[in-house]
């Protein structure tokens, strides 16, 4: 027989037991093998969306002949056109669900990488915001310099080109690749949108960089100021992408007005270059920040949840 004292330890056991096991505040954690498995899965949708557009590049260039385009091929091509835009906005949708994947799974795992050291210094909302904020202001700017969103105060767009105000429409053909299909809109007699792949593409990408270069220095400014002076280098750099004659217009204030425009057609017919370096270094620049917001130990020195 057992007495009262065994019998009260016993059921103060099992209600240890009980809680442990049905504590809803309980945190569950991830198995690490999964968590990687996570990580790679988001790499390779990132991998898969952009390898899509430049799949996707090259094959509406076969269809840039003008002689392709007959009144019997019409209907055709005008349709691979839409299709065209349908698999673009899905390979986005596909790299902006693999970074998220990649970047919170990164949060989780906490390692001692560059890596995880910027996905942990972004990972707060107010970093959010800031990214999120210069995203879309940045984008905006590029939309008006790259002539995305146009406004032609001097030209009535019904008068002159006989458009329906408001009407919109996808121009198949012809031009390089990348160029090819434009998506036309007339918003108003003065104000439209010109959207055109290539320019789509270094948008969103140069933007996304910009943004996220902003909101890492954010952080890194309370450390270093030559963090913050860095990441906006790298931004100047992505607005001659979009803008060469704003780049040469910024540098005449330094080397003379004469030289800025001499300078500034030079930068026209180097567009291709700036694209080149810019970025790189907007891609490269969040790395460097990251090994001045790193401790010893290599752990982060920005708490995630702040």
């Amino acid at each position: 027989m057992k007495n009262s004292q065994e019998i009260r330890l016993e059921s103060i056991e099992s209600s240890h037991m009980l809680k442990k096991r049905f504590n809803p505040t309980r945190k569950k954690f991830k198995p690490m093998d999964k968590v990687n498995q996570s990580a790679n899965n988001g790499k390779k949708l990132i991998v898969i969306g952009f390898v899509s557009i430049a799949i996707l590049f090259l094959i509406y260039g076969r269809y840039q002949d003008p002689e392709l385009l007959t009144p019997s091929a019409i209907d055709s091509i005008q349709r691979i056109a839409h299709w065209f835009y349908v698999v673009l906005i899905v390979s986005f949708g596909a790299i902006a669900f693999g970074m998220y994947r990649y970047h919170k799974e990164k949060v989780e795992i906490n390692g001692k990488d560059l890596s995880t050291i910027i996905a942990v210094i972004t990972w707060n909302s107010r970093s959010r915001k800031i990214f999120v904020i210069t995203f879309i202001g940045y984008g905006i700017f590029f939309s008006l310099v790259s002539g995305t969103l146009v406004y032609q105060p001097e030209v009535n767009f019904a008068v002159h080109y006989g458009a329906t105000i408001p009407s919109g429409f996808v121009a198949p053909c012809c031009d390089g690749p990348g160029y090819m299909p434009k998506i036309i809109i007339y918003l108003t007699e003065h104000v439209g949108l010109q959207v055109i792949p290539i320019n789509l593409v270094l948008q969103v990408t140069v933007s996304y960089l910009v943004g996220l270069n902003t909101a890492i220095a954010v952080s890194a400014f309370a450390i270093s100021k030559k963090e913050r002076g860095m990441s906006t280098i790298g931004a100047l750099i992505g607005l001659f992408i979009a803008c060469p004659t704003c780049a040469g217009s910024f540098l005449s204030i330094f080397i003379g007005t004469a030289s800025g425009i001499a300078l500034s057609i030079a930068l026209t017919q180097m567009q291709t270059l700036f694209i080149a370096i810019s970025i790189p270094v907007l891609f490269v620049t969040p790395y460097i920040m990251a090994k001045k917001l790193r401790n010893s130990d290599g752990s982060c020195k920005v708490n995630p949840g702040k």
